[in-house]
């Protein structure tokens, strides 16, 4: 088992993330990923810095998709960013998010055939090849692309590839050719679906290795109650945005899920606060003591999760919540 941890610079600046990181690093976290939304502070320079500042930690977007950037703006990016940490560079790459493209307007067609022709020509872009037109793409049919200013990886496999998947069809595609998955889940039940789909196109793919991450909504605190106070937005949204198929899987009221989406749709939290129960937060995040953390982080190894990632909020406190998963879960 590995272990990763998410920060969003969004209410948190760039010189705080890159704190909380060494912080993370110092107790053997493996990776950072850093979120990557319009609306925030960018991820690519973030990344640089954190490179810069920390010795062992590996880190990458979480996640990046080719409708807003290109494969060519990626790989250049990405075989930088491997430079600057000395080899530490992931790629999390995935379909974008498909409910914050029409406010840019960007139409999300096609996600799946997109997202595969982008890391393939990721992949050839980091090999140092010249990739030249075939008139197999649809999106990018690029007609001799070739990075010649960035030092390219010194690892054979070059740089891990992470496909961030939720449906069958994209855990498919991460199974054929990503390195690892991000799955946003916390519930050992949502990886008793994926799993086995990954790992059936995995084997067909005859790919040997798969690492699958669990992109949980994380919230650790010594008091129960703090900790599952913090985690109640975050299992709010989730279930707010969840189909009813997945609502009905962890047995969810959907009356109870569409009064919480009202709520907050007119901004209303403490109505929201009121409204979520138990059974939303233990849905969709892990929140808890350490015992109760430790417990849970076991329940998605025995599910076949390989990478837990500590996502936000993390907890009421942040540093105390990183230093807990140090200590506890680590």
């Amino acid at each position: 088992m590995s272990y990763g941890i998410e920060f969003v610079p969004g209410n948190i600046s760039v010189k705080q993330v890159v704190k909380y990181v060494k912080l993370a690093e110092s107790k053997d976290i493996d990776y950072a990923w850093i979120t990557n939304h319009y609306n925030n502070r960018h991820c690519y320079p973030t990344l640089a810095a954190i490179a810069m500042n920390t010795d062992t930690i590996k880190m990458g977007p979480g996640i990046m998709n080719t409708f807003t950037d290109t494969p060519a703006s990626i790989a250049s990016f990405m075989c930088t960013l491997n430079e600057i940490s000395d080899g530490r560079a992931v790629l999390g790459i995935g379909p974008g998010d498909l409910s914050t493209l029409p406010k840019i307007a960007i139409e999300g067609k096609k996600p799946v055939s997109r997202l595969r022709e982008g890391v393939t020509q990721i992949r050839a872009l980091c090999a140092g090849e010249e990739v030249k037109k075939t008139g197999d793409m649809e999106f990018f049919d690029y007609d001799g692309a070739k990075l010649t200013g960035v030092e390219l990886p010194k690892k054979k496999k070059g740089i891990p590839v992470y496909i961030g998947a939720q449906g069958p069809k994209m855990l498919e595609l991460a199974g054929t050719m990503g390195d690892g998955s991000l799955i946003n889940a916390s519930n050992p039940k949502d990886f008793e679906v994926a799993i086995p789909i990954i790992k059936k196109a995995q084997e067909a793919a005859g790919r040997k290795k798969h690492d699958v991450g669990a992109y949980t909504a994380m919230s650790i605190d010594r008091d129960e109650k703090k900790a599952r106070n913090a985690a109640k937005i975050v299992a709010a949204f989730i279930a707010a945005g969840s189909p009813p198929a997945l609502l009905d899987r962890h047995g969810l009221d959907q009356k109870n899920v569409a009064k919480i989406k009202e709520a907050l749709d007119r901004f209303d939290f403490k109505a929201v606060g009121g409204l979520v129960t138990d059974a939303e937060i233990d849905a969709f995040t892990i929140a808890g003591t350490p015992d109760m953390v430790v417990q849970k982080c076991e329940d998605l190894r025995a599910a076949g999760v390989t990478q837990i990632i500590f996502g936000s909020p993390l907890g009421p406190d942040m540093v105390n919540s990183i230093r807990l998963l140090g200590k506890y879960v680590v």
